[in-house]
């Protein structure tokens, strides 16, 4: 499915005439002008997964939130929102060939930690209350009380509850469980899982973060499952080699000025990995 079919960025020219309309001088970064411009990324003609390679500080992330922003895409954590996103913008143009769904967003790296320090969170609450209610029944199952007005009702029925109850029962059926804590790789596995539905773009930012090489397969393999018969496209950014292996995923070489389409064979990071491999082929 095609939503997004091209998205353009700022040139450098277009840029220089921003800047020369600029009396504001107490700002040391105009951010996201001068990055993407640099390597000549002005425009991006995507395909059901398109994907964004290139080294840390190439503008992979920026361009990302760009076409978020742009989009106006549902996102969940926070991003470097400068002064000048908006003036940015206004420079960029979506060409779109369908409308994309309302369910379409942006997911981050930051939106998966949140997540996962969330349930932390709010496990380690559950535990704390456990632990209070586990004093109350200690109280109520050892008072003295006697019920002398309709005020007391409800006390009564604590101290029958907690005298007719374990305390491990009393607190199990006044608390609500803990949310289940996977690994952080299992548990950035299931988010993803969770929030990529049916017909929608979604773009997903370095998404391998915390996923061992097997769930990083598991990833792609639900990836192209979900471009290919559930009505999804996808726009990622990625160092990784298990994930810019998608079939039939158009990559970008941010590292080239010009930035250029490539094979995933043909990229930096990849040959790396095959030299190293290479090198130690004996030891296998």
């Amino acid at each position: 499915m095609l939503y997004l079919q091209s998205f353009t960025f700022p040139d450098a020219e277009q840029e220089f005439d921003f800047f020369m309309g600029q009396k504001r001088t107490c700002y040391d970064s105009f951010y996201p002008f001068k990055i993407l411009s640099k390597n000549s990324f002005t425009r991006m003609d995507c395909e059901p997964i398109t994907v964004l390679y290139g080294g840390n500080g190439t503008g992979k992330s920026t361009a990302l939130n760009v076409i978020a922003e742009k989009l106006q895409l549902q996102r969940d954590a926070a991003f470097n929102r400068s002064n000048f996103y908006p003036q940015y913008l206004q420079f960029c143009t979506a060409e779109l060939q369908l409308p994309f769904p309302s369910a379409s967003r942006i997911v981050t790296s930051d939106d998966v930690f949140d997540y996962m320090l969330n349930i932390r969170s709010l496990n380690e609450g559950i535990d704390a209350r456990r632990e209070e209610m586990l004093d109350d029944y200690l109280v109520a199952k050892h008072s003295d009380f006697r019920l002398s007005s309709l005020k007391d009702y409800e006390q009564l029925k604590k101290v029958n509850d907690a005298r007719r109850r374990s305390g491990s029962r009393f607190v199990r059926e006044n608390l609500v469980n803990n949310v289940r804590e996977y690994s952080n790789g299992e548990s950035a596995f299931q988010y993803f899982v969770d929030k990529i539905g049916e017909n929608a773009l979604f773009l997903l930012d370095e998404p391998e973060n915390s996923l061992s090489p097997a769930l990083q397969q598991e990833l792609t393999r639900f990836i192209e499952d979900a471009a290919r018969f559930f009505g999804c496209q996808f726009i990622i950014s990625t160092h990784s080699p298990f994930v810019l292996a998608l079939k039939h995923a158009k990559i970008y070489d941010l590292d080239e000025s010009p930035v250029c389409v490539k094979r995933w064979t043909e990229l930096g990071n990849v040959r790396a990995y095959y030299e190293f491999f290479k090198e130690h082929e004996d030891e296998f």
